[in-house]
């Protein structure tokens, strides 16, 4: 069974136009699909963060997502579904509004089975956006993302990983686990005019509670 069928799925950060784009493409993925590995860049990584004791959150069914909060990082922000655009490439929150997180609207919504994706601007021609300290991330923090529904899924962050655009593994980033996941995806490593970020900021949750 597919779970999502995408292709260059997170390319663009900061300001789209000449010189702030790139992109890489996401494969077929199974639900069955064991996480693979692929050529990763430097980054900040960390132990998987310990599981809370008795069984796993039981996974909640679809509601689309209102509000992301890393209150670690100072994280608050209101969230705007994003589609694929005629290009097969993720849209990007607005430029003018570099606060606003975009979640993946074709993929599992907070708390539900699968791996959700949540984008952001690291930054704008105005200044940082709201993923700007993304890659200070810590492992066993939390990520909540309130639904419409009233629910709130927490995530717990298992590492952070930043990874080459030419060579981001898709399979690891986007692959199914067996379990509710979330990546959370920005820009990072050295930025230039002619071709912008050369990499890729991931934080990987699980989740561990709803509420």
């Amino acid at each position: 069974m597919l779970v999502v069928v995408l292709a260059t799925m997170w390319s663009r950060c900061g300001p789209a136009g000449p010189g702030r784009t790139g992109g890489h493409t996401v494969e077929a993925v199974g639900a069955d699909s064991a996480r693979a590995g692929g050529r990763e860049g430097s980054g900040t990584a960390g132990p998987a963060s310990s599981a809370p004791p008795g069984p796993p959150p039981r996974p909640l069914p679809r509601s689309r997502p209102v509000a992301f909060r890393v209150p670690s990082l100072g994280i608050d922000a209101p969230i705007t579904p994003l589609r694929l655009d005629a290009n097969r490439q993720l849209e990007t929150p607005p430029v003018d509004r570099a606060k606003l997180v975009g979640w993946y609207e074709g993929g599992p919504t907070p708390g539900e089975a699968g791996t959700a994706i949540a984008v952001g601007h690291r930054d704008t021609t105005t200044g940082p956006a709201v993923f700007a300290g993304l890659a200070q991330a810590k492992p066993g923090r939390t990520v909540e993302v309130r639904r419409a529904d009233g629910r709130t899924a927490v995530y717990s962050v298992d590492r952070v990983k930043v990874f080459d655009k030419l060579g981001f593994p898709d399979q690891e980033v986007y692959g199914a686990t067996g379990r509710p996941e979330l990546r959370v995806i920005t820009c990072g490593g050295l930025f230039s005019r002619r071709t912008g970020y050369t990499s890729n900021v991931v934080v990987f949750a699980h989740l561990t509670a709803t509420r």
